[in-house]
């Protein structure tokens, strides 16, 4: 089949979705409220929220809708600016970082209020689980500011995020230089997410996840004194793993699995490390494998022994303590969305703090497309969902990238989708939806 290519003069976009994303965040008012009226541009957190929410992240690509008329009124922009004014405002921003911080955060919880935000079960009750972790963004072959060598052996930043409900909001996050070790300044930063959660669990109890990354006597100070539930994987260090399973088979409970292992497990309690005085206590559950026999099933004249154990206030059985930690494997996947879906990895700009205040900006963008993805799961959709969550790519597959045929009559601006297109009634129950967000 031949055709020939030509053009018109109606007004078409193939990005109608930023119509949704766009009313979000007027209801958010991102980088319109009180704090965000004393920055210098506010209006560029609303396009970098645009441009991010399509999964682009470079500055050229701003250029794509210079003359996009629904871009720039989705976004309620006074004008589009072109990539090289966005570059210089934002490096002029720098001196208003903190504030910055401050409007998206507060726009951030004022989505997240709105979301349902669904929590795990455990055997004595329910927990909305806050996710923290560290990861990598790979920058290698660049020289921007605060990029050096991380521990998984390539160049690049190092942020810390968490993660809110089984969904995976982003709640706050923070960008790190590469060679920064997990632990260095994240008490501090756990005090300030915790504050956020504080604002928005309602009156379900927060269950904070943490790798052993985070083993240290600050981490477990704040969390102590917090009052909410934790658990959080213990470093073995330079602990005995032959001592553990003399402990685990006096007062740990065993369980042949297979021929092959048995697994010990149970817990004990003993005073918070570094307290002095009265101290108050703290449950280490753990976990002993001995392995008897190889994959072939010849006996090992040395049983394999592996250990692993956990700090926690839980009061669930040792098990369910086990099955809970595990689950937060899956702030990988949240990572791996961040980092793939919407190009938040290789960060445009060549200034540490004007990269921190994209990442930001990058965690509105992500919990826009979260909020689409899991309100489109109630509602009238072409197929019928797989999973539990919708994966963030394919929101801006299905949602963000409709053609859409842009008419002003009466006043009035329409959106006009194909009659027969099958994401048409999900796209316009959405919009009411976030319209009355």
């Amino acid at each position: 089949m031949d055709y020939s290519i030509d053009s018109t003069t109606e007004r078409l976009s193939s990005t109608g979705g930023i119509a949704l994303a766009g009313k979000i965040f007027e209801r958010i008012q991102l980088g319109t409220d009180e704090v965000g009226k004393t920055l210098k541009h506010p209006q560029l957190l609303r396009v970098l929220a645009g441009l991010f929410v399509q999964g682009r992240t470079r500055y050229e690509e701003v250029e794509l809708f210079r003359s996009d008329a629904l871009f720039q009124r989705s976004l309620e922009l006074p004008y589009v600016p072109a990539a090289e004014t966005l570059r210089l405002y934002l490096e002029q921003m720098l001196d208003q970082q903190k504030t910055v911080q401050q409007a998206v955060e507060a726009a951030n919880l004022r989505l997240l209020r709105r979301t349902r935000l669904t929590p795990v079960r455990g055997e004595r009750g329910k927990y909305l689980p806050l996710d923290i972790d560290t990861t990598v963004l790979d920058n290698s072959k660049s020289h921007k500011e605060g990029v050096s060598r991380t521990y998984k052996q390539v160049d690049g930043y190092h942020p810390i995020l968490s993660y809110l409900g089984q969904e995976g909001y982003l709640l706050s996050c923070e960008l790190r230089e590469g060679k920064q070790h997990c632990q260095n300044g994240t008490p501090a930063y756990l005090e300030h997410t915790l504050a956020l959660a504080e604002k928005i669990r309602g009156e379900i109890p927060l269950l904070v996840r943490m790798d052993a990354g985070h083993d240290a006597q600050e981490t477990l100070r704040v969390l102590h004194h917090s009052g909410h539930y934790f658990v959080v994987k213990r470093n073995p260090r330079k602990e005995n793993p032959a001592q553990w399973l003399s402990v685990a088979q006096v007062e740990g409970r065993g369980v042949q699995e297979d021929a092959r292992k048995t697994v010990y497990r149970g817990s004990y309690t003993q005073p918070y490390p570094g307290s002095t005085g009265k101290p108050s206590t703290v449950r280490v559950v753990y976990e002993v494998t001995v392995v008897h026999q190889d994959e072939e099933g010849t006996p090992l004249l040395f049983p394999e022994i592996t250990v692993q154990s956990f700090w926690t206030n839980l009061s669930e059985s040792a098990e369910e303590v086990i099955r809970l930690y595990h689950q937060h494997g899956t702030s990988e996947q949240f990572h791996s969305e961040l980092k793939s879906d919407l190009h938040i990895e290789r960060l445009p700009s060549g200034k540490f703090g004007v990269n921190a205040m994209i990442l930001q900006v990058a965690m509105v963008a992500f919990n826009t497309l979260r909020y689409l993805g899991q309100s489109s799961l109630e509602l009238e959709v072409p197929y019928t969902p797989l999973g539990f969550r919708k994966r963030l790519r394919k929101v801006i597959d299905d949602l963000v990238r409709v053609a859409v045929k842009v008419v002003q009559h009466a006043r009035t601006v329409y959106l006009k989708l194909w009659a027969k297109d099958p994401w048409l009634p999900c796209f316009r129950q959405l919009y009411y939806l976030c319209c009355n967000l």
